[in-house]
């Protein structure tokens, strides 16, 4: 069994914060993969449902970024699930916007829902960075992650939360590096090869 975490705050004038990527990475996942609908339980919202194969519980808590690691200890607790199969989804200011990342165990590198978790649970679970990008000064960052996305952010925004829905059972699998080249190649596709007019025309000439 699976315990996906996704990182937020709760309220509606927070849902479209850049702070709530991880929130909006549990709902896709939730969405993609027909969980059971989310309810209340744990300090949190909690849905379930199955990938591939797997049992997996989805959780969101309720209780403030700050104060996440209740919520995360209260559900691993319950289920009895070891602290290895919990993955993380957060937001990352150090990541450009679209970029991702899998970490296992080590700092929480000031984040403060992160910072919660490794007071009650630890800190060797896996955490999906989702980069947001960094305003420039420190001085500004709390206003850049509690503003919300810009609608020309939904050009990589909903192709990164898609991906990670479609293929977090590579993470589940400890095959990160599969995960992060999947999820990379969809926000940016390849481009398609140019055609060069001047090879094409002697091409021509010679099958003349």
């Amino acid at each position: 069994m699976r315990l996906v975490v996704g990182l937020g705050n709760p309220g509606e004038k927070y849902a479209r914060n850049r702070h709530n990527i991880g929130f909006m990475a549990a709902d896709e996942i939730v969405r993609r993969h027909s969980f059971s609908a989310f309810r209340a339980k744990f300090s949190g919202q909690v849905a379930e449902g199955s990938i591939g194969g797997e049992k997996v519980i989805v959780l969101k808590p309720m209780t403030y970024m700050n104060e996440s690691g209740r919520a995360v200890a209260e559900a691993a607790t319950f289920y009895k699930i070891n602290i290895e199969d919990i993955v993380v989804l957060h937001d990352e200011l150090d990541l450009a916007p679209g970029k991702l990342r899998v970490k296992r165990g080590g700092g929480h590198a000031g984040h403060n829902g992160l910072r919660s978790i490794h007071a009650h649970v630890g800190e060797a679970y896996a955490r999906l960075r989702l980069g947001i990008g960094h305003p420039g000064h420190k001085d500004q960052v709390t206003g850049h992650v509690l503003n919300d996305f810009a609608k020309a952010d939904s050009d990589w925004l909903m192709p990164l939360l898609g991906a990670v829905a479609d293929h977090i059972d590579l993470v589940f699998a400890a095959k990160d590096a599969d995960f992060m080249s999947r999820v990379m190649l969809a926000v940016q596709p390849p481009r398609e090869a140019k055609t060069n007019p001047s090879a094409n025309a002697d091409e021509n000439k010679e099958n003349n």
